[in-house]
């Protein structure tokens, strides 16, 4: 029985590395509609730039993406990676690292598995110089 618990939850921890690597891609690219279906509606996004707070609703955020130049059409190297990615039960978590647009953004990702799979409940970052 362990061992199919293991294989459920290595089988989780896939899934959400999964998706927190379409989160990368959609940013690099400025995919809106991706990154979009990759969140909950009522996802948070919160963060410190340089010392001053950030806080958005997911549409908000989608907001920004959409009307900033992508890290793709400025020719930005692709360097984003997930760094970890963990599961419980329902709930997982991932830590990326996501240089780009001239600032070193490590985030944090809380996802909750739904019907409709897992979803991006939460993000929160820092610019670190």
């Amino acid at each position: 029985m362990k061992q199919a618990s293991t294989q459920s939850a290595a089988a989780d921890v896939a899934a959400i590395a999964g998706v927190a690597e379409a989160y990368l891609r959609g940013v690099y690219e400025g995919d809106t509609v991706a990154l979009a279906a990759l969140f909950a509606p009522e996802a948070l996004v919160f963060g410190d730039i340089n010392g001053q707070p950030y806080l958005k609703t997911i549409a908000s955020y989608l907001e920004g993406v959409a009307g900033r130049a992508s890290p793709q059409s400025l020719g930005e190297p692709y360097r984003m990676r997930v760094l970890s990615a963990d599961s419980m039960g329902n709930i997982g978590s991932v830590r990326l690292h996501s240089p780009m647009l001239g600032f070193n953004y490590h985030l944090y990702l809380t996802l909750r598995r739904s019907e409709s799979g897992w979803r991006i409940v939460n993000k929160t970052f820092a610019h670190i110089p």
